[in-house]
């Protein structure tokens, strides 16, 4: 039977189990499975859910576009977004290699989860707010430069759920397995 862990991919940790300039966190200091990849990746600077199995069909149907599978991230930007600009989140954005898929794209508190280590800098004159932002795709930073597209650059990026699977209960470098035949 195929295995998959919910990880909590902290900040500053690759998405790969081998970094040959030995200078960043890996998962493999954190995940002691053998035979398990990642499905789909985060960038070093964000962190929060990452799905890993051992069945590449899985994880195909997990990471791959033309599953749709939405994807849900807890975005700190910088600036306050107007509606213009949520409305143009939620019509889809044009980037440097076309155009994004429309958005669900909500105002939220600040969530309760962790402090980021290190923390967010601080600007006294420039406020920040927190976004809900689900995409049904995965291009490369994709949120961070759809963000960044309508003028609020990205401070911190969360992501919080992928199809039913959410980070609920997990800390910073914490995983636990599920089964896949509970898929969204």
């Amino acid at each position: 039977m195929a295995r998959l862990i919910l990880f909590n991919k902290p900040f500053g940790v690759l998405s790969q189990f081998t970094d040959r300039s030995g200078t960043h966190p890996i998962l493999a200091d954190f995940l002691k499975i053998p035979g398990v990849y990642p499905a789909g990746r985060l960038d070093k600077d964000s962190e929060g859910l990452l799905l890993l199995t051992d069945d590449g069909r899985l994880q195909a149907e997990i990471s791959a576009p033309r599953f749709k599978l939405p994807k849900t991230y807890f975005v700190q930007v910088e600036g306050v977004p107007g509606d213009d600009s949520l409305e143009a989140l939620r019509t889809g954005v044009d980037l440097s290699d076309g155009p994004t898929r429309p958005a669900l794209v909500s105002r939220m508190e600040p969530p309760d989860i962790w402090e980021r280590q290190p923390p967010v800098r601080f600007r006294k004159a420039i406020p920040d707010r927190w976004l809900s932002i689900t995409i049904t795709e995965g291009r490369n930073r994709q949120v961070r430069r759809m963000t960044a597209a309508v003028g609020h650059p990205t401070l911190r990026l969360v992501r919080w759920r992928i199809g039913d699977w959410t980070m609920e209960g997990l800390a910073p470098g914490e995983w636990r397995e599920v089964s896949p035949a509970l898929r969204p």
